[in-house]
């Protein structure tokens, strides 16, 4: 149940952005979902592609530090307190959220909100028994 994710750290500079999208796309990399957080120097892009492995090879050579994590994607109806009821059990179970992004699937009916929590296992075993829909990296890329 866990996703892979890749992590590229870039300068904090005018193009970098676009440097690394191109050298997916020149590749044939599908992007199924990013965030990007920065700082004053530098900034995180966290993307999850279609080709994980691949992805990681390719920047790296075009000079891109990139790292690799798991994260846990989740999927719950794109309605009012679908955030909230995830991180209510996520609280209840006494797990911290290390950062989340999200985007809305296709149809609009569901969104699907990536997390990489202090205790994976944990995570993953109290949201399942809540009945939370945990998707694979195969079900992200088919959205």
């Amino acid at each position: 149940m866990l996703v892979e994710q890749i992590a590229v750290f870039l300068e904090n500079k005018s193009g970098r952005l676009a440097e690394i999208t191109a050298v997916l796309a020149d590749n044939n990399i599908n992007i199924r979902a990013l965030s990007v957080a920065d700082t004053a120097d530098f900034g995180i892009l966290r993307l999850i592609v279609d080709n994980v492995e691949k992805a990681k090879s390719v920047l790296k050579e075009n000079g891109f530090t990139v790292g690799k994590t798991t994260v846990i994607a989740v999927e719950v109806e794109d309605k009012t307190g679908g955030l909230a009821r995830v991180l209510q059990i996520i609280h209840a179970a006494n797990i911290n959220v290390e950062y989340m992004y999200a985007f809305v699937n296709k149809t609009g009916e569901n969104a699907v909100l990536i997390f990489r929590f202090e205790k994976m296992d944990e995570a993953i075993a109290a949201l399942k028994e809540k009945g939370v829909t945990i998707l694979s990296r195969e079900q992200i890329c088919a959205l």
